[in-house]
């Protein structure tokens, strides 16, 4: 409340209207004080509050410029995975090696085993598909034009589907790594569920809490049908339950047979020929060929190991054995005829 106080000359009437009030004022009444030739009219003015266009404008902004930088994050979240995904993709389907900072010669083989694809899809196949795809929803909802015409809503709800499916599939991949590759460390896994579950919580941030309230089911449902579907597929391995526990450690058996001259003989034509033996080193026929060519003779062959890194559920055959067709040990490759000696 604030009090206005006018003074007029006495030959003037008070009744004269001096100003307009302003629309935002209001003049409930009027009090008028009368002295020695000198009036005092007291004017009690109400001064109402009211938000200026420009604070409007600051606050609808501050809202969108926080809508941008979620769907900034998650453009460039996305963009990462897409590039390693990508890296992966192109060294399965051309069958390169892995290049692996951290965890050596265990990342390589989780990345070539059994698990690492789904219903015959390559795994870093479908990664790069689905960070294409936030890649692109992300740039999309930054500049306020989504394809299709689906409308922002719509577009915010497709994003967050996807997250949410490729967290769930992080979190079952990341089981899958600690029941089946116990103590194996695997650098791109890691850093992929690092980015899916970084892109979630980026994108479900962007939703009030009555708006996650909606969406929860819907998450859910997405997330059971993610698991589901990689149960699936990873329930028709081709892996005999007899071997499911099965974890050899690589090791050597030592020959302690003397070779006899036709057995150096025949060691040395087979080298000059380039036979090779294809083995491995539970196998107990390769063991007894090698003791027949004795210990002298044995070193001569060209003998590769099919599993050099051991053998548990999930790994694969190496892939010079796996180039040369093998399928059971001993095998030999002699002038480029296969003959399986077991």
């Amino acid at each position: 409340m604030a009090s206005f106080v006018v003074s007029y000359h006495p030959f003037f009437s008070p009744t004269s209207r001096l100003y307009s009030p302003s629309p935002s004022l209001s003049i409930p009444s009027v009090t008028q004080c009368k002295g020695w030739g000198r009036g005092v009219l007291m004017l009690p003015l109400k001064c109402l509050s009211k938000q200026t266009p420009d604070s409007e404008t600051e606050s609808s902004s501050s809202s969108s410029s926080s809508s941008i930088s979620a769907y900034s994050w998650c453009a460039g979240l996305g963009g990462l995975g897409f590039l390693e995904t990508t890296y992966l993709t192109y060294l399965k389907l051309t069958n390169s090696d892995v290049f692996c900072p951290i965890g050596g010669g265990t990342c390589s083989d989780v990345l070539n085993s059994d698990y690492a694809a789904v219903f015959g899809v390559p795994l870093p196949l479908i990664g790069m598909a689905a960070y294409g795809l936030v890649t692109i929803l992300g740039l999309q909802l930054a500049g306020k034009s989504v394809p299709f015409g689906i409308g922002e809503t719509n577009g915010r709800l497709v994003l967050l589907g996807t997250t949410t499916s490729m967290s769930a599939a992080s979190a079952y991949f990341l089981y899958i790594l600690s029941t089946q590759f116990p103590g194996a460390s695997c650098s791109y896994c890691l850093v992929s569920a690092l980015l899916s579950f970084s892109l979630f919580f980026t994108s479900l941030k962007d939703f009030q809490l009555k708006d996650i309230q909606k969406t929860v089911v819907l998450q859910l449902c997405i997330a059971s049908l993610v698991v589901a579907t990689l149960s699936t597929s990873y329930n028709t391995l081709p892996v005999s339950t007899s071997l499911a526990d099965i974890d050899l450690q690589p090791f050597t058996v030592e020959i302690t047979t003397q070779s006899s001259p036709l057995a150096l003989s025949l060691a040395k034509h087979l080298q000059s020929i380039g036979a090779k033996m294809y083995g491995a080193f539970w196998c107990s026929h390769c063991v007894e060929q090698k003791q027949m060519f004795g210990r002298e003779a044995a070193k001569l062959l060209d003998y590769v190991e099919c599993f050099p890194n051991g053998y548990r559920k999930g790994i694969k055959i190496d892939k010079a054995c796996s180039a040369a067709g093998i399928e059971g040990f001993p095998t030999w490759v002699i002038n480029g005829e296969v003959k399986e000696l077991f």
